[in-house]
């Protein structure tokens, strides 16, 4: 049987790196916990994907489940095919109050085949001290494809044990407040960065004109409320997460296995390195290129490294780019060669492992 095309899906920052953002869409506001909830469910409406009755717990599971209808039904008549069970983890914060809407991860528990088409019924989600903060209920949405037919045949696309339920969770009670605010707000980055968190803290004080705000570190500012707000904190939250900052990230390329996605910032290079991966062979070298300042000018000789990255399949095929090589450069060369997605993501690893690859590599 052929195979499917392979797709290999490749988005690329190419924005500058330094660009202003709002203070609410980079941080949060306030003194919050942060709360990881876990619940144990069933996805039903599977199309013969489910668990097999050696998966004694999903049996047991939808037994329990009936006789909360009240319907007893034998174990040994059960068709679990249809059936899987799951388990659901999310991460909420004291920031969401009761029916605020979630997303949140399903994974299979037992010998399934794919969630794909299934619709998780309500699960209660609780805390490491079992706590119920949230209940979770819908449709499942997987980043692939498992089909089988009767003869034996069978054609998958990524993984499809593992999905999500967009907003599929909704708060019954939030995680308690680590404390109230009085005369002094926090302000903490979603992603720390200590250009970042300085450039808040600068921003703050040049809008409300005094030196009220401080950066302590990578991910937090301390915001002394002005007397003239402390009767109107909302009003002077509201001006706060408006205000404009630029925002600093680091290098950085987040690889997820399960659906061959490459994702990777615009400052993100790749040193000369070479290296040999199935039938593929990558080149990446460095040509010294001289800038010579015209004549009577008061520039100065200078020597610039011109890193130029090839690509060879069987010693047949070569792809050239001319530039500083950076992972998009890369991605594309190995696009055009039909590499598949998983050995485009082994290939990056393979970079990072070497030393060459300069930024930071995650991998979902």
């Amino acid at each position: 049987m052929k195979n499917l095309s392979k797709i290999f899906i490749a988005i690329f920052i190419l924005s500058n790196t330094i660009f202003s953002q709002r203070i609410k869409d980079i941080a949060m506001i306030g003194n919050v916990n942060s709360q990881q909830v876990i619940g144990y469910g069933l996805v039903v409406g599977l199309a013969g994907t489910g668990d097999s009755h050696r998966s004694s717990f999903t049996i047991q599971s939808i037994t329990s489940m009936l006789k909360r209808f009240g319907i007893t039904v034998p174990q040994d008549e059960l068709k679990t095919r249809n059936v899987a069970a799951v388990m659901v983890t999310a991460t909420i914060n004291g920031l969401q109050k009761p029916n605020s809407q979630f997303d949140v991860n399903v994974s299979s528990m037992g010998d399934a085949k794919s969630l794909q088409g299934g619709i998780l019924l309500m699960t209660p989600l609780s805390g490491l001290e079992g706590s119920v903060y949230a209940f979770a209920q819908g449709p499942i949405s997987v980043g692939g494809y498992d089909i089988s037919t009767k003869s034996g045949n069978r054609v998958a696309k990524n993984h499809t044990l593992a999905g999500r339920v967009p907003r599929g969770g909704i708060i019954k009670q939030s995680p308690e407040m680590t404390a109230q605010i009085e005369n002094e707000v926090k302000v903490y980055l979603k992603e720390p960065d200590l250009t970042t968190c300085d450039n808040i803290a600068k921003a703050i004080n040049t809008k409300f004109g005094n030196e009220i705000a401080k950066s302590m570190d990578a991910s937090q500012v301390n915001i002394a409320i002005p007397n003239e707000s402390q009767q109107n904190v909302v009003d002077f939250l509201a001006q706060l997460e408006s205000i404009e900052v630029q925002s600093d990230y680091p290098a950085k390329v987040v690889l997820n296995e399960r659906t061959g996605t490459v994702v990777a910032g615009n400052t993100v290079k790749i040193k000369p390195v070479t290296i040999s991966h199935g039938g593929y062979n990558i080149n990446i070298k460095s040509n010294p290129i001289i800038s010579q300042p015209g004549a009577f000018s008061q520039g100065r000789m200078a020597i610039f490294n011109n890193l130029v990255p090839q690509v060879t399949e069987d010693s047949t095929n070569v792809v050239a780019l001319q530039g500083a090589s950076n992972v998009q450069e890369v991605a594309s060369a190995l696009n055009s060669l039909k590499v598949t997605p998983q050995d485009i993501i082994a290939i990056f690893q393979a970079i990072k492992e070497a030393g060459a690859l300069v930024g930071e590599l995650i991998i979902l």
